[in-house]
């Protein structure tokens, strides 16, 4: 599939989304209470991961993508979705009120990540589609670690 194929594709993402969380700022002491930097936090970041990024990229090259995934009705999930509205990208979330969103918190000082913390859980069931499924003549399947994406030419 070519560009200018890909332009005219609708790209559904299904898969784990995450909020990648940024703090930057920078570490000038040690702890008195452990051998750890202090970081003085100056600036914070959130970013689409995981299945939300791959959406993200493939809209970024001007496809047309929809995200199918659980996320917990939480904030982090409600930053998933303003995130992928911002972006262009259709979210088709299922708001799952016992499940946490993922989120992957990086602590960075004088450009080098000091420590990365992950908040995660299993969803309670799997994603169901709820008819957002596109009439189709061709599927295309992809696969990444956190994603498989379905490729609709229009």
């Amino acid at each position: 599939m070519d560009l200018a194929q890909l332009k005219r594709a609708h790209v559904l993402v299904t898969g784990d989304a995450m909020l990648d969380r940024y703090w930057f700022g920078d570490a000038e002491r040690i702890s008195p209470e452990a051998p750890v930097p202090v970081v003085r936090v100056t600036r914070t970041e959130e970013r689409l991961g995981g299945a939300a990024n791959v959406a993200r990229n493939i809209a970024t090259v001007g496809a047309s993508s929809t995200l199918l995934s659980v996320v917990g009705n939480d904030e982090a999930g409600q930053s998933i979705e303003k995130l992928l509205r911002a972006e262009g990208i259709q979210p088709e979330l299922e708001l799952d009120p016992a499940l946490k969103t993922t989120v992957k918190l990086r602590v960075v000082a004088r450009q080098q990540q000091l420590v990365r913390c992950d908040f995660e859980a299993m969803p309670a069931e799997e994603t169901r589609s709820r008819n957002c499924l596109p009439p189709i003549k061709h599927w295309y399947f992809r696969t990444t670690a956190r994603a498989v994406y379905l490729i609709f030419p229009q």
